[in-house]
């Protein structure tokens, strides 16, 4: 199955972006990665106070039914962490390297 990959843009609440970064970083991508995700880059724009990153999977399973998983699983509902506590608004979409 080839790679599904996502350009994720959120809009992060005002005074949230470091702390959201920091627990992205130190809980959310430790987990993704043990769930066979693959994370590209990661940016901020503090002028939008925005975080955008890349997010792709690869593997006998769909994108869809992984990531189902990923948030089902014991360790993610341990994390005590809502994305509406920090997120303002999010844009996820598919895309497709060409370069």
């Amino acid at each position: 199955m080839a790679a599904t990959v996502q350009l994720r843009t959120y809009t992060v609440r005002e005074g949230l972006l470091d702390e959201w970064v920091q627990r992205w970083r130190e809980e959310i991508v430790p987990l993704r990665l043990r769930f066979g995700f693959t994370l590209g880059h990661a940016w901020i724009d503090r002028e939008r106070n925005q975080f955008i990153w890349t997010i792709s999977y690869e593997g006998e399973q769909s994108f869809e039914e992984r990531n189902r998983e990923y948030w089902n699983c014991p360790e993610r509902a341990a994390m005590s962490l809502d994305p509406k506590d920090y997120l303002e608004a999010t844009d996820k979409q598919e895309v497709a390297r060409v370069y």
